[in-house]
């Protein structure tokens, strides 16, 4: 009986469906386990055999999870939304309404296809109604809400309206040091932020919605973004690699708009300290602490030396008395070395106070700086700047100080300036020695010139009062001395900006948010979903606004009578992220109608115990759950405030690529002959045709271990060519190295009658320079790519070798944290051996495996021999261990060792290998399924005990000594390991091997070392 793969998988696919295999219930005695992917975006191209990595790994994990015994949730949907299901749709010319559903059916044919375990009763989608439904009633529950620092928590709008009433915000000051309200001084008559309840009560509803609006969660204010003309939307950071779109490679500016932002910087120490709490890796924690980046230093004002009149009161100023540029610093202690400024090009206050002289130089480098990412400037090594021509004031030393600009300052960090001390910092260092700006040495005989001083046990030298401190006592003293001065401030400040919040695109969800005279309201809850009207073009509204823009029915929004009203719908939406930042809650309770999820079903299946997905979402992704979670969770909706209790990264499974060598001309002097042409052929007829160079004949060419006129020898032989130099040495030979699709490679060798049918037979009349008869092609590791045509489709390999298979070659293949290449090739070992498992049940005449037999001395006979039990009961301790700590790639080796012996051992007793089954079905489950049941089980191995591991099963009770005769080993015996030394003399002097060598004497004596030898000495 053959094991016939394709039948067995498709039928046990069915029953499972049928008989809801996978259903989880939201209630059960048992303990909770919740496994969850990392859900993807459904693109056109399908799966390719580098997506399913992680799945696999967490289906064999969740499996494993139910066979010990727990409730199991481990479901499955798709990242809808975003840009690019938008994109691909316009790419296509299609709504991505009908894309976005195509690609789900195909994606969902290709994981059922895999065999996973999702409880597909729970499958959501980010764009149905039914979901965004939810998004935006979270977005109001962050629009709705405040972060208290004092109870360092989010807490209803509603409570903060109440302090504003009773004692004005003396207590709450705005969280934004750089807040928008332009009119709030002229409203109150005020010098500051800071208002009483008298204030608050005189106030007018514009100014009362704008304070508001600087204290919410979700939050809509006006600021820099990276604007992609050609996507025509704003791009987050992480969207933005070296000045241009990650998608698409479109350049990418700078421009401010009117965005919707989260709060996220409320967040930043929780977000931070919380990260000991969790299971993640060392690297994956460090990720997230540095785009925090939390530090603690003092905010310190440098006074303009020629204050331009009138002066705006704009971020990173002074107050209004004392105009002046703000800055931020973690190293006060070196404020004596300050020797230059440094403004962000893109700081409000480089127009003001840019001198006429300097104008034109520094209007050129802003504009350059704006054509950067932010990416290339914090990596950019070559020193860039302009010098505004104006000067500060040293608040310590009076001493006056250029203002320079840098692209090397990012307007959202801090303040957007920096005091620079060469001295101290190397950049700062470079930059001045750059431009000839000279260097103020505070650190003495320590300071040689050629770098800056980084060591904080160091004394410091002229350095006014802080002279003779060591530089880490220092930092305190100057910190006094400006608070007590009225010239700074204690300060702690974070790398981490406000989350930008809206995309101008159509694809995604809308805001439930209706405008009035520059008011923002909510939507009632009766009122969600608001769906996204129907488009037909996506091109960008006014002002670079989104496509909604353009439908001034769905925007403007009229009385009963069709009267207008001045009420207009926001027309950007949600980014990607949004229905990505609380998913994993939603599966837990899909089909509620009343809210999100049901807080006794959060309370039962609680954080995520087991999260797998890539890197990419390291910081993104895994920051804006986290900060909804802890929102969610301080208004009381769950009962935790971490998301993702462990999280296992996925490596990359690399593409394999093949590489075609193509001749394409032949150059004589000054003259080419393209091979793309044609060629003279010896009946002078002309012909055009390719001729392909294999891999070694390339590379000796290129090695120069063949000569040009040997290589055209070649060609001439294989395409029938007669190129001929006039002088041996004057001509060159121009080769083009072309990728090839991996799927007509054989390993490395060319099916050559595949690649002739290859893109629509644009080679069928292709001809050949062979190595021993065959094409061998080039090999490149990349990443996997339909451009680079290194793809293979799972849906391939599942048809030629069987899920089971695919599944276990994929952990094959090595740790499933580290990125490894595809080699097809490969997968026949792992069919093989699966073939040969099913050996042990099977041969050619029908089933092998024995039952207890009826009668004592059968059944003597059928019991499990030692061996076999140490073989098994090892397996159940590796494979245990091994799942457990996510080494499936080792589980598989010691599968095929288990089988291997098994079969050596000629071991075809059931109650050895129906547990071999249990451990296996995690891995491969369909065989394991099938098996189960020939075995005469009526129950599904989805549901059988998991092994118990057993130590006296392995536990050895002998060994193997070799056996010497004056110091030369003879024999071999088996001895207990508890024998005496004189239980052991007499087994040897009974083993006739032994005999034979004393040849009838009597041995002087046995030397026995436990564990190690026996020698007998004649």
């Amino acid at each position: 009986m053959e094991y016939n793969f394709r039948e067995i998988e498709k039928r046990w696919q069915q029953q499972w469906k049928e008989t809801g295999a996978y259903k989880v219930s939201n209630s059960s005695s048992k303990p909770k386990y919740y496994v969850l992917d990392m859900f993807p975006y459904p693109s056109g191209a399908g799966l390719h055999v580098g997506h399913p990595l992680g799945y696999i790994a967490s289906d064999i994990f969740a499996r494993y999870k139910r066979l010990k015994g727990f409730n199991v949730l481990h479901p499955m949907g798709y990242d809808a939304f975003g840009l690019p299901a938008e994109q691909y749709a316009i790419d296509h010319g299609i709504h991505p309404a009908v894309s976005t559903e195509k690609n789900i059916n195909t994606f969902r044919k290709q994981l059922d296809n895999i065999g996973f375990c999702y409880d597909w009763d729970r499958e959501i989608r980010t764009s149905d109604p039914e979901y965004y439904k939810w998004t935006q009633w979270i977005f109001l529950r962050l629009f709705k809400s405040w972060f208290n620092r004092k109870t360092k928590k989010a807490e209803s709008i509603d409570e903060l309206i109440k302090i504003f009433e009773t004692e004005g915000n003396i207590n709450h000051e705005i969280p934004n040091s750089r807040f928008q309200i332009s009119n709030l001084s002229a409203a109150a008559d005020l010098k500051s932020p800071v208002f009483s309840a008298a204030n608050w009560a005189s106030f007018d509803e514009f100014t009362q919605q704008s304070i508001l609006m600087e204290y919410r969660l979700a939050y809509c204010g006006y600021g820099e973004v990276n604007w992609c003309e050609a996507l025509g939307t704003v791009l987050a950071n992480d969207e933005v690699i070296n000045g241009v779109s990650e998608r698409g490679g479109h350049p990418v500016v700078k421009k401010k708009l009117r965005q919707w932002y989260l709060r996220i910087t409320e967040y930043a120490d929780r977000l931070q300290n919380d990260l000991d709490t969790l299971e993640w890796s060392d690297a994956m924690k460090e990720m997230q602490t540095n785009w925090i980046g939390r530090s603690s230093g003092a905010e310190i004002v440098f006074k303009l030396a020629s204050p331009p009149a009138p002066l705006r009161e704009e971020k990173g100023l002074g107050d209004e008395a004392t105009p002046g540029v703000r800055v931020y610093t973690t190293r006060p202690d070196t404020i004596f070395g300050v020797d230059f400024m440094v403004l962000a090009p893109e700081h409000e206050l480089v127009e003001q106070i840019t001198t006429p002289e300097q104008k034109a130089t520094v209007d050129e480098y802003v504009a350059w700086v704006k054509s950067r990412s932010e990416r290339e400037r914090m990596a950019e090594k070559k020193i860039s700047g302009c010098f505004t021509g104006a000067y500060a004031i040293n608040p310590l030393s009076g001493k006056e100080i250029p203002i320079w600009i840098s692209e090397y300052v990012l307007a959202g960090y801090g303040t957007g300036a920096i005091m620079a001390v060469p001295s101290g910092d190397e950049r700062d260092h470079k930059f001045a020695q750059y431009f000839g700006i000279p260097i103020t040495n505070i650190f003495g005989d320590v300071y040689k010139g050629d770098e800056a001083i980084a060591d904080k046990n160091v004394t410091l030298y002229n350095s006014g009062f802080i002279t003779g401190l060591k530089v880490k006592d220092a930092a305190e003293e100057v910190i006094e001395w400006l608070e007590d001065n009225g010239n700074g401030e204690r300060k702690i400040n974070y790398k981490m900006r406000d989350a930008a919040f809206s995309r101008q695109r159509y694809w995604g969800e809308p805001f439930p948010i209706i405008w009035k005279d520059g008011i923002a309201y909510p939507l009632k809850e009766s009122e969600l979903p608001l769906e996204l009207p129907h488009v037909d073009s996506y091109k960008p509204g006014p002002e670079g606004e989104g496509p909604l823009a353009n439908i001034s029915s769905w925007v403007d929004i009229p009385t009963l009578d069709g009267d207008p009203t001045g009420l207009r719908r926001e027309t950007n939406t949600m980014p990607g992220y949004a229905g990505s930042s609380w998913y994993f809650l939603r599966y837990m309770d899909p089909h509620n109608k009343e809210i999100f999820c049901d807080r006794e079903v959060s309370d039962y299946w609680n954080q995520v115990d087991l999260y797998i997905g890539g890197t990419e979402h390291a910081v993104g992704h895994l920051l804006y759950s986290r900060m909804w979670t802890k929102a969610l969770y301080d208004l009381g909706y769950i009962g935790f405030n971490e998301p993702f209790k462990k999280l296992v990264n996925q490596g990359m499974i690399q593409g394999s690529s093949r590489f075609v060598y193509r001749f394409t001309s032949v150059s004589f002097g000054n003259s080419i002959q393209d091979a793309g042409k044609g060629f003279i052929s010896d009946s002078n007829e002309e012909e055009s045709y390719p001729i392909f160079i294999s891999y070694s004949i390339y590379q000796k060419y290129l090695d120069k271990e063949i000569s040009k006129r040997d290589l055209l020898n070649l060609i001439n032989e294989a395409g029938n060519t007669t190129f001929i130099p006039v002088d041996e040495n004057d001509f060159e030979i121009a080769l083009l190295k072309i990728h090839v699709d991996v799927n007509i490679v054989d390993g490395i060798e060319l099916d050559i009658e595949a690649f002739k049918r290859w893109r629509n037979y644009e080679y069928s009349n292709a001809r050949f320079v062979l190595e021993n008869g065959k094409y061998i092609c080039g090999t490149e590791i990349e990443k996997m790519s339909k451009s680079k045509f290194n793809t293979v489709n799972p849906d391939d390999l599942v048809n030629k070798y069987g899920a089971d298979t695919f599944r276990m070659y994929e952990m094959f293949l090595g740790p499933v944290e580290q990125s490894k290449p595809w080699d097809t090739k490969g997968i026949e070992g792992v069919h093989r051996f699966l073939k040969k498992l099913w050996r042990l049940f099977y041969d050619e005449a029908g089933p092998t495996w024995t039952l207890a037999a009826p009668t004592s001395l059968e059944r003597a006979e059928d019991e499990p021999t030692a061996e076999e039990l140490k073989v098994l009961h090892r397996t159940i301790k590796k494979i245990e261990e091994d799942t457990e700590r996510f080494s499936f790639n080792t589980a598989v080796s010691a599968f095929m060792i288990a089988v291997n012996e098994l079969t050596e051992l000629k071991c075809n007793k059931k109650s050895i290998l129906e547990k071999l089954l249990v451990l296996l079905a995690p891995y491969a489950p369909h065989i394991s399924e099938e098996l189960w049941r020939q075995l005469g089980n009526t129950g599904s191995v989805l549901d059988a005990a998991y092994p118990v591991f057993e130590e006296k099963y392995v536990t050895e009770s002998s060994k193997s000594y070799p056996i010497a005769v004056n110091g030369k080993t003879r024999t071999e015996i088996t001895i207990a390991l508890d024998a005496t030394q004189q239980q052991v003399e007499e087994i040897v002097m009974a083993d006739a091997v032994v005999q034979k060598w004393l040849g009838g004497k009597a041995p002087k004596k046995i030397i026995y070392v436990k564990n190690r030898m026996i020698n007998v000495v004649i």
